[in-house]
């Protein structure tokens, strides 16, 4: 039995891999596959199988989140509050964020509720960085629950 289960796991692996193919997302990315577009951003950003890119990374986490996958806008704002491939820019990875956390991303919420306790982006507010870090907690972050219980403890 538990070699038909490692059998079964290697051809998942073996699927999944050749699913990350550059060539084979891209197409799928082209054709409205918007988590073909994000995993294709993922390979750019840390240079996998193709040239590391950030702009081409951003360009592509773009149209992922503006296709509905709010992984990509998280993953998108990231790039805005590093400043990485995109001028850095804390307003625009606070809205990102707000869009990953309204499509229930946990860390997009996380990373709102760092933006709003700093002030970067937003104006300071502890109230509104608890309130997202509760929601982070809520969705299964576990550092979102760290940071709700440390802004409730001041």
């Amino acid at each position: 039995m538990t070699k038909i289960i490692w059998i079964v796991a290697l051809l998942f692996s073996v699927v999944v891999a050749k699913d990350m193919e550059p060539k084979k997302l891209e197409s799928s990315c082209d054709g409205g596959d918007m988590d073909a577009c994000f995993y294709l951003g993922k390979l750019y950003y840390n240079g996998e199988g193709v040239q590391q890119n950030y702009q081409k990374a951003a360009e592509l986490y773009q149209k992922a989140c503006d296709g509905g996958n709010p992984v990509g806008c998280v993953f998108l704002g990231a790039l805005y509050e590093r400043g990485e491939g995109v001028r850095q820019n804390y307003y625009k990875a606070a809205e990102l964020y707000q869009k990953s956390c309204d499509g229930r991303n946990p860390y997009a919420c996380g990373s709102l509720g760092v933006l709003y306790e700093g002030g970067y982006g937003v104006r300071q507010d502890y109230a509104m960085a608890k309130e997202h870090y509760g929601k982070a907690c809520d969705l299964g972050l576990q550092a979102g629950c760290d940071d709700y219980k440390r802004l409730n403890n001041r």
